[in-house]
């Protein structure tokens, strides 16, 4: 990291992000980043919720160290209320380890979504059958089209069934969301697009359970993501018992999400009861689904995945090799 003492903080602006992504190996830093947290050479600390007094609002701040690459580095992540729609905005700091000087400050919104969706997909390729045709995604928003991005490559899908109440009667929205991938095809009820799926990616912002018990017809992949609702989940909780449950680490996820905080609560599920995390999949360490019943991979965001997905950009527009 030497090579960049002499470098001012740089700092990377939501539309210079965006035309960074397309050159950004989104999966090879993750893999990277989980292979090194397996290794010992990582560190990720719990995330921290400080809210601001008299009820305006409140921060997470989503930590992380990664020491072969000699970088550490915090997403804040503000909730702010206002007479209207909340503000919601994410900035990412990266330092180096060498120095102890700021490396980059960049905005963390487009880059927060590309490694959500990079995180659920390691998961899928690890955790989905080989033989798995049939995927289907809830949600169209930016999440739900950035797995859409990030997952379709992976198996030889028949068919991507898409689902979200926001297209209905919106065509220029269905058009924008079919062209992402030929097997694209939009449902108008949510059964219907998750019917015989090997592979649902549930991309809401739902506090609430999306699925429920009549919709699944086969044992199926469930992957879910975190939303700001407090105890998100959307799978009932009564699931988790009788699932082979996946998360993207062991060690913070289920003090967080919502479903397993309140199968702990009510439903006497155990946190021990979780198979594997994301280390320990692309380590080849975990034990793999049983496949006789269904899997569920619940991700909550680590601060990992922002400082090594930072880390790239940061190597992309200060002009070094990837890696």
């Amino acid at each position: 990291m030497s090579s960049t003492d002499k470098l001012f903080p740089l700092i990377v602006q939501q539309d210079a992000v965006r035309e960074a992504l397309p050159h950004l190996d989104v999966r090879g830093a993750l893999t990277r980043m989980f292979l090194s947290l397996a290794n010992d050479s990582a560190v990720q600390p719990s995330q921290t919720f400080t809210p601001f007094p008299q009820g305006a609002g409140d921060f997470i701040t989503y930590l992380g160290v990664m020491a072969e690459a000699r970088v550490f580095g915090a997403k804040l992540s503000p909730y702010i209320v206002t007479g209207s729609k909340p503000v919601i905005t994410a900035w990412t700091a990266l330092m180096s380890m060498e120095t102890g000087q700021p490396l980059m400050w960049c905005d963390a919104g487009l880059l927060t979504t590309e490694r959500t969706a990079g995180a659920t997909a390691l998961a899928v390729d690890h955790l989905a059958k080989p033989d798995a045709r049939r995927l289907a995604i809830v949600g169209a928003g930016s999440v739900g089209r950035a797995h859409l991005r990030h997952l379709a490559p992976l198996r030889a899908w028949d068919s991507i069934n898409v689902f979200s109440p926001a297209l209905a009667g919106n065509e220029a929205k269905c058009t924008e969301v079919a062209a992402l991938h030929e097997r694209v095809r939009i449902c108008s009820r949510l059964d219907e697009c998750v019917r015989d799926a090997d592979v649902i990616a549930l991309c809401t912002s739902s506090g609430t359970p999306v699925l429920s018990d009549t919709m699944l017809t086969r044992p199926a992949l469930i992957t879910s993501i975190s939303t700001n609702v407090a105890n998100a989940h959307e799978i009932p909780p009564a699931w988790i018992q009788d699932m082979d449950v996946y998360c993207d680490y062991r060690q913070t996820t289920p003090a967080s999400a919502g479903e397993m905080k309140l199968a702990a609560q009510l439903h006497d599920w155990s946190p021990d009861s979780v198979l594997g995390d994301l280390p320990e999949l692309v380590s080849g360490r975990a034990r793999k689904p049983s496949g006789q019943r269904h899997v569920f991979f619940r991700s909550i965001g680590l601060g990992l995945e922002d400082v090594a997905i930072a880390y790239a950009l940061f190597r992309h527009v200060a002009g070094q090799p990837t890696r």
